[in-house]
């Protein structure tokens, strides 16, 4: 329930600060929290046998994930991450890391906009691996997010086009305190394949299933309105 959950965000995100195991930036509430230990996460994540296979990520733009976003630049992956609340027709940055002038600069939420390719949903290419940030995850693959709902709904864009499935892997890096049992997904929640912390790797057995569109019930007509592509697929 949005209560319970919203209840579960306040715990982790006072937890990670009181034990100063959040990192910049400050507070660690309200958003994807970053972590101490966000880049041996990443490295754990890059020894994984699916990243080494996937070509094409679709990753978010906070700060925890912002080692593996580098990394896989530097990999030789092209990375997709969401324009903010999919605002525009174009929703989509591309980051190819063979026509970047400055890939270091293009990982960065602050950097993406300047030196990144703005697309449309119809030029994205099939995605390999799904990154997602969370602020809370349980072992069985239930997350949690900030609660706006953009990376499931950017997941389910993606569904809609045919890009991601079933059968595409979705991981998360978070901090050992992020993990945390007993989270009930709603409807809409895209569970996730693989937890990587810093520590350990958890393959999760995902008893949950995984959403092959967009949940039309979940969104009023205001917020189909704000984002273009789904006043396209609505249409």
């Amino acid at each position: 329930m949005p209560g319970d959950k919203e209840t579960l965000r306040q715990t982790v995100w006072d937890d990670l600060e009181d034990s100063g195991a959040a990192r910049f930036p400050f507070p660690p509430h309200g958003r994807i929290p970053n972590f101490a230990g966000a880049d041996r996460a990443a490295d754990r994540l890059a020894d994984l046998p699916e990243w080494a296979d996937a070509d094409t990520l679709k990753a978010n733009p906070d700060a925890p994930q912002l080692p593996a976003r580098r990394g896989a630049l530097d990999a030789g992956k092209t990375v997709y991450m969401a324009v903010p609340r999919l605002r525009d027709e174009r929703c989509f940055y591309r980051l190819d890391p063979a026509e970047l002038d400055d890939p270091d600069a293009a990982a960065t939420v602050s950097g993406v906009d300047a030196h990144a390719e703005q697309v449309g949903p119809d030029a994205v290419d099939r995605v390999d691996l799904v990154l997602v940030g969370s602020v809370a995850v349980s072992p069985a693959g239930a997350r949690v997010g900030k609660g706006e709902g953009y990376s499931d709904l950017e997941f389910a864009v993606l569904a809609e086009l045919g890009l991601v499935d079933a059968d595409t892997t979705v991981v998360t890096t978070v901090h050992e305190r992020q993990v945390r049992e007993g989270i009930d997904p709603d409807a809409h929640d895209v569970p996730v394949d693989i937890v990587v912390t810093p520590e350990r790797t958890i393959r999760t057995d995902l008893p949950f299933e995984r959403p092959e569109g967009v949940d039309w019930t979940a969104l009023d007509d205001e917020r189909v309105a704000e984002i273009p592509v789904l006043e396209r697929f609505r249409s």
